[in-house]
């Protein structure tokens, strides 16, 4: 695996190129087998490149940081007593993904209807209008919305999403691992820019990436005060699994 870290630079480079060849808008390549051929070099050396930065992470000079954060920002990323900066941005995130999930449950034609309304919304994002932008700018996921609707996959989808809204909005609420619940939220919020719904899902997308990236003491004042000591992380596990002490300070910088 050392001969994969030191690989690294001419897979990124590789990788890079490919990138500009497939989307630089002067270059125009076709669909058709070239395009295809580029697109899953690009991929397999795009998984290549995470493999060898992944590799790379245990390298001694690998934990040198070259040019210092501002001390701010790692202040709100790091230091528990920044919980109280993203608590109202978590509180108003959690509402708005309960509220959402409620409303479908409750009526709409999400689950009452059997997934009409998901049904609906489907195919007017797979639409290709005669004239203007249709909503879905990328093949590849009007393709696969174009999957979900010929196998009739909005019943059990509207169940997925109604339930998962109210899940992200009661874990962001109680601040029970905040940054997992983000995560989701965010990909959510994703899902429905890609299929051409903008609405409010570019502004709680920016707060989510926010709560993903203060992941350790967003949820301070909340569950995750107790659970993230307890539970750890994959990289550093809590308590819970190493039978150990590992508890969180009240003052100072989140574990991790």
């Amino acid at each position: 695996m050392a001969g994969l870290r030191r690989m690294a630079v001419p897979i990124g480079i590789v990788a890079a190129v490919l990138l500009v060849l497939l989307f630089n808008p002067w270059l125009n390549i076709e669909e058709g087998i070239l395009r295809q051929v580029l697109t899953v070099a690009f991929w397999v050396s795009f998984l290549v490149l995470l493999a060898a930065l992944f590799e790379d992470r245990k390298d001694p000079e690998a934990s040198e940081v070259e040019i210092e954060g501002p001390r701010f920002t790692r202040f709100l990323f790091s230091n528990t007593r920044a919980g109280l900066f993203w608590l109202p941005i978590r509180l108003f995130l959690g509402f708005a993904w309960l509220e959402a999930g409620w409303h479908k449950l409750t009526g709409g034609g999400w689950i009452d209807g059997g997934g009409s309304a998901l049904a609906g919304f489907w195919t007017g994002a797979v639409n290709i209008p005669e004239q203007g932008r249709p909503p879905i700018t990328y093949e590849w996921y009007r393709d696969f919305i174009n999957f979900l609707l010929t196998n009739h996959y909005e019943a059990w989808f509207a169940w997925l999403i109604t339930f998962g809204e109210i899940a992200i909005g009661i874990a962001l609420l109680a601040g029970a691992l905040t940054g997992v619940a983000a995560f989701f939220g965010a990909f959510m919020n994703m899902s429905f820019l890609l299929a051409g719904s903008a609405s409010t899902n570019p502004v709680l997308f920016t707060m989510a990436i926010g709560l993903v990236l203060a992941w350790r003491v967003a949820g301070y004042y909340g569950l995750d005060r107790y659970l993230l000591p307890a539970l750890g992380a994959p990289w550093r596990p809590g308590r819970v699994f190493d039978g150990g002490t590992v508890t969180g300070s009240a003052q100072g910088s989140a574990p991790g």
